[in-house]
């Protein structure tokens, strides 16, 4: 990425700095945010006999029209109301059902995921279309017959389950400490209110959260990758914030002329030979005039 020089406005004497740019708000221009009031009018007065009219107006139009509630009002189930439009499971112990509905492929996906690991087992699958998702337990035909097909319902717009035979009968012994299926994408939309509340908390640590939550001891390069993925989603990513630098430095700049910023870049190479009109940044260097004025009064 080429940067470019950005001006330095900061003078080496402290005289030549206009304070006004730090404080350009004038008594008029304060005033000039304010409708124009009459002095001589009585603005208490006039407020409180518009207030009262209102008032009046008000209770003799709900002495007229008392309201009463609709008959469905008092039969409203609140219960329903706050249910999920598409409930993860059907049932209490957490078998899917046939008819079970999501609104996208990637909810369908998670849920399965989500089932899978809280019990041990694992899937394959054996159709992944647009509009089909078809998996069994990798013991199919031979000690577990479970299998989910999930196709997309055109007319509901939404997925909806078509075929399951629920519960595994296989053993969880094929399962190691780590899960195939835990992946980075599953580990990172569980440990993001984590990431959130505490960026700079260390990888170990959120390994020990996702055991607790999973009952499962996943690598610390999966754990890493997790975080730098949730790190990416909630700040952005390193090439993103590397070439916003250059704008971000050249609106402050102009924001505030005192700002002094200074860029080192060096060449770059290709192939033992150097790359015409590129430069790596090496370092960079900003400042704003008050803390350059103090720093030149405490040195």
């Amino acid at each position: 990425m080429e940067f470019d020089q950005l001006p330095n406005t900061v003078e080496q004497d402290d005289h030549d700095f206009d304070g006004k740019s730090y404080n350009g708000d004038s008594e008029e221009e304060y005033e000039g945010n304010y409708d124009f009031v009459d002095p001589n009018a009585d603005e208490e007065q006039e407020d409180c006999t518009i207030e009262s009219d209102i008032e009046d107006v008000a209770n003799a139009l709900a002495r007229e029209h008392p309201f009463e509630e609709p008959s469905f009002m008092r039969a409203l189930d609140l219960d329903a109301m706050n249910a999920p439009e598409f409930p993860e499971y059907a049932n209490a112990d957490g078998e899917f059902v046939i008819g079970l509905e999501f609104n996208s492929r990637e909810a369908v996906i998670k849920a399965v995921k989500d089932y899978i690991i809280h019990r041990g087992v694992d899937y394959r699958v054996f159709e992944s279309e647009p509009t089909t998702f078809y998996a069994k337990c990798v013991q199919y035909g031979q000690s577990c017959d479970w299998l989910i097909r999930v196709s997309m319902m055109r007319r509901k717009y939404c997925w909806e389950i078509r075929r399951y035979n629920d519960s595994h009968t296989c053993t969880r012994a094929t399962i190691s400490q780590d899960h195939s299926k835990l992946d980075s994408d599953t580990i990172a939309e569980a440990i993001k209110p984590l990431i959130e509340a505490n960026p700079s908390i260390k990888v170990q640590s959120v390994i020990v959260d996702v055991q607790l939550k999973f009952n499962y001891t996943i690598s610390y390069h999966k754990e890493w990758l997790a975080k730098q993925k949730v790190v990416e989603k909630i700040f952005g990513g390193w090439e993103a914030s590397y070439e916003a630098l250059p704008i971000w430095f050249e609106a402050m700049v102009k924001k505030e002329p005192s700002a002094a910023v200074e860029y080192e870049t060096l060449p770059c190479y290709r192939r033992d030979e150097l790359a015409q009109d590129v430069r790596i940044l090496n370092r960079v260097f900003w400042s704003f005039y008050p803390c350059i004025r103090a720093f030149r009064q405490t040195s």
